[in-house]
């Protein structure tokens, strides 16, 4: 079985090397398509993989019709959302992803990126504190998680609220549930968004949820840009000088906020919340093994697609 890592950003050599040692091991044989310029490079590579594993790189009908040989891709992370999964049914090719893999570094950025807020960008001027502020957390998956344990350990109140989630396993995590997003959003003076972005979730965040924020409250995405309404989150700003918005991912509208907004906002140049070694290493690692447990078992529980 021939498998292909196929990443514009690359994995850490350690983790390529764990990569190797766990498909050679059974077997298999590892070949790299590391830092391509242009997806002809990759619709030639990918022509005789069996398996793919990949980063944020898009995989859709064209790289699909381009291996012939493909049975399975492997989206080394949580958001699968460069994944044509309706384009991988049709080809009866296995899409997985690795969930929970990266959650303590999204985790880690979101609240960076608070304290930085908090204390004014460290320029010199005095800031707040997060000691009993309240977090509120939209979605109660892995990220969200690990947030809850961070955000006790700084003396917050965290909130959450996840309709797909009993409100027993979000109480048993030491969070208080809401009833709704509309609670959450008013009760919370920091709001930390998770869901994936899928046809529901698009544009979902905007001015009517955003306006019931309280004063000098926090929006913080480390999800995906598209889940922000952005027109009504710069309707909102407009109206209201005391809301911010710190994000992992520069918005389509980052000109206005430059220009309308200095200093209530942070956007991070690139998508930064998987870029520790730690989760390049574990996402890496997982998209490996998933791949030979998939050929010598059969083993889907991380696919995507049906």
């Amino acid at each position: 079985m021939v498998i292909l890592v196929a990443t514009e950003k690359p994995f850490a050599p350690v983790a390529v090397k764990q990569i190797r040692e766990i498909t050679e091991k059974a077997g298999c044989i590892l070949r790299l398509l590391e830092n391509y310029k242009d997806v002809s490079e990759l619709l030639s590579a990918v022509s005789d993989a069996d398996a793919l594993i990949v980063r944020s790189d898009i995989v859709n009908a064209q790289v699909l019709d381009a291996a012939g040989k493909l049975k399975i891709v492997v989206r080394a992370g949580a958001g699968y959302d460069n994944l044509d999964l309706q384009a991988c049914s049709a080809r009866n090719i296995v899409a997985m992803n690795t969930p929970g893999q990266n959650s303590n570094a999204v985790a880690e950025l979101a609240f960076e990126m608070m304290l930085f807020q908090a204390r004014g960008g460290f320029a010199g001027k005095s800031g707040t504190e997060l000691r009993g502020k309240t977090l509120g957390l939209h979605a109660f998956g892995n990220v969200p998680k690990y947030m809850a344990e961070i955000a006790r350990g700084f003396g917050m109140t965290v909130f959450a609220f996840d309709p797909f989630i009993d409100h027993e396993i979000i109480s048993g995590a030491g969070v208080k549930p809401c009833n709704t997003a509309e609670d959450l959003y008013s009760g919370c003076q920091y709001i930390s968004i998770h869901m994936p972005a899928n046809d529901k979730t698009k544009r979902s965040i905007g001015y009517d949820l955003l306006k019931r924020m309280p004063s000098g409250a926090v929006l913080v995405n480390t999800a995906r840009k598209e889940i922000i309404d952005e027109e009504g989150l710069l309707r909102i700003f407009a109206e209201r000088s005391d809301l911010k918005y710190l994000a992992d991912v520069e918005p389509d509208s980052k000109a206005v906020f430059q220009e309308k907004y200095p200093g209530r906002f942070i956007f991070t140049a690139k998508k930064m919340g998987a870029q520790t070694e730690e989760a390049n290493i574990n996402a890496g690692v997982a998209a490996a093994r998933q791949i030979v447990d998939f050929f010598e078992t059969g083993n889907e529980k991380f696919r995507l697609n049906k």
